[in-house]
């Protein structure tokens, strides 16, 4: 990518009251998030678990991508025109078992683990995806388009302990490659690449940083300057570093501190700095310190001073403070969001599911039934355990002022010792949904494995619905007829958990045998967003 340079060269100081007026009273106190339809947009630009974040432009297009740990499919792939409104495009990673065997349904041991940050770029006409995970080493993939086809992955380094990588293309057309190696003291290590950038030359690496935690590791070249990007640890906090050099491999003996730790704020830390087309320059980033919601991702201005990019406000100090809300990068743009509801109609599952660890492929099926999504039920790792159940469907939820989630259901095909419902989990798991044992079907909620019995189900029809606020409290209801809806169960704290907030799944599980299924009729995930305020999005109704 080539950049413009930096564009500005005037500096406002902005004192800390100033910086801190459009910040929410408590952290997820935003009614309103995005893009405003005024010109202007509010932070988090993306309420939802969108972490270790990294962004680039192409052209007119934004693109970013969001770590995914052991979901399948991985890597996710975001896309705007503005920085502010963003759909999901894609995943690198269409297969997880790639990574390990240990990422499958059968198995299913890297919770917290599996795909860790990484970076995207573009160059010479491909889009290039690399990313670490914990255990099995640094991982890479290109494609044509963010869409795809990703080519199979390619292990760079198998070996465990290194995260947070990033590629970088030098003018002469050299690779080069910057990862953290954390289980040897943090140290930063430098490596040119092949020339087909699959590959390090691992005599070529040097040491370029080390120590205090750090990570997150971006490389830039503007103008004739090389900067290295990174956050690190101190006093209790996640803040954001930057050090420049006249050469690649250093030495970077010059370093900027770019932002303030600001835990109130939940450490923005981690992220893409990227140039609009106007010359003007952002840092999208996530905020580190995750809560139900995950960590969320927020927009903040950036501003050059003495040739460095200081991130959101500049404070009295010259170092950089939240900023909740400014003017658009893009105007004139249309509000746009994560897609979430899905009715079943088309050839392939919408782009907001992913499957928890890879799935048991001939267990699910868009086919058989036209209009449906088919879950075959079989036995999970240990009974009536959420999480050591294969083939969950799931997808994020956003933290906003309204959710409503309602999954419809035919139970008809199930068999005996089947369990089928809607659930949330990340820390903890709660879940409503049907049992059927002896020919008997029963409602029932369930709150980290523990279970409480409702009313029998005579119906084959039933819609299971979840509510929430900003308050992450979920409210369980059902309903035989689609219309009227009874709450059930006592309401649920969301949680945040293996380094993931909370997420919104559809199971079914069978503790006796691999017997039985459930069609899907629709999932309708109605949230609060730009698009829906601004009256440009068409939630379907839950179908009957």
């Amino acid at each position: 990518m080539k950049f413009l340079g930096p564009c500005i060269i005037t500096v406002t100081v902005m004192t800390s009251s100033l910086l801190a007026q459009d910040a929410p009273q408590k952290w997820g106190d935003w009614p309103h998030w995005g893009d405003q339809g005024d010109g202007t947009y509010r932070n988090p630009v993306l309420p939802g678990d969108y972490s270790d974040i990294d962004c680039i432009r192409v052209g007119s297009d934004y693109y970013a991508i969001s770590s995914t740990f052991q979901y399948s499919p991985g890597m996710v792939i975001l896309h705007s025109k503005d920085l502010v409104n963003w759909t999901i495009a894609g995943y690198a990673v269409n297969d997880v078992t790639e990574i390990s065997p240990e990422l499958n349904w059968d198995r299913m041991r890297r919770y917290a683990r599996g795909v860790w940050a990484g970076a995207i770029r573009y160059h010479a006409g491909k889009f290039w995806v690399y990313f670490g995970t914990p255990d099995e080493g640094y991982f890479m993939t290109t494609a044509p388009g963010p869409a795809g086809p990703w080519e199979p992955l390619h292990r760079m380094i198998k070996e465990g302990g290194w995260d947070d990588c990033c590629p970088f293309w030098d003018d002469d057309g050299q690779g080069y490659f910057v990862g953290t190696h954390f289980k040897d003291g943090y140290k930063t290590w430098l490596y040119k690449l092949t020339p087909d950038g699959r590959d390090i030359i691992p005599d070529s690496g040097v040491v370029i940083n080390e120590g205090a935690k750090r990570e997150a590791n971006k490389l830039f070249k503007i103008g004739d300057t090389y900067y290295h990007f990174y956050s690190e640890f101190a006093d209790g906090g996640r803040y954001v570093m930057m050090q420049r050099s006249k050469n690649i491999t250093g030495p970077y003996t010059e370093k900027r501190r770019l932002s303030h730790t600001q835990r109130e704020f939940h450490e923005p830390n981690q992220g893409g700095i990227v140039q609009t087309e106007a010359g003007n320059w952002y840092f999208l980033t996530h905020h580190g310190s995750g809560d139900w919601e995950g960590r969320p991702a927020s927009l903040l201005p950036v501003t050059w001073v003495d040739g460095w990019p200081i991130l959101g406000g500049v404070g009295e100090d010259g170092v950089g403070r939240m900023v909740w809300s400014a003017k658009k990068p893009v105007q004139n743009t249309a509000p746009a969001a994560p897609q979430s509801s899905d009715e079943f109609n088309g050839p392939k599952l919408g782009l907001q599911w992913s499957w928890n660890y890879q799935p048991r492929m001939d267990k699910w099926s868009l086919t058989e039934r036209s209009g449906f999504l088919r879950l075959y039920a079989f036995k999970p790792l240990r009974s009536d355990d959420l999480k050591a159940a294969g083939n969950t469907l799931t997808q994020r939820t956003m933290r906003t002022s309204e959710n409503v989630a309602t999954l419809a259901l035919d139970l008809s095909g199930m068999a005996d010792g089947q369990v089928a419902g809607l659930a949330h989990y990340a820390k903890d798991t709660s879940t409503i949904g049907v049992r059927r044992e002896g020919g008997v079907t029963t409602l029932d909620v369930s709150r980290s494995g523990k279970f409480t019995t409702g009313p029998r189900i005579t119906s084959n029809h039933l819609w299971l619905r979840s509510t929430w606020g900003l308050d992450g409290l979920s409210r369980w209801s059902y309903s035989t007829d689609g219309n009227t809806f009874t709450p059930f169960g006592e309401p649920y704290q969301l949680s945040w958990g293996d380094y993931r907030g909370d997420r919104l799944g559809i199971f079914t599980f069978n503790n006796k045998a691999d017997a039985g299924y459930v069609d899907c009729d629709s999932f309708t995930y109605a949230y609060e967003s730009p698009a829906r305020r601004l009256g440009e999005e068409r939630v379907p109704a839950p179908k009957r």
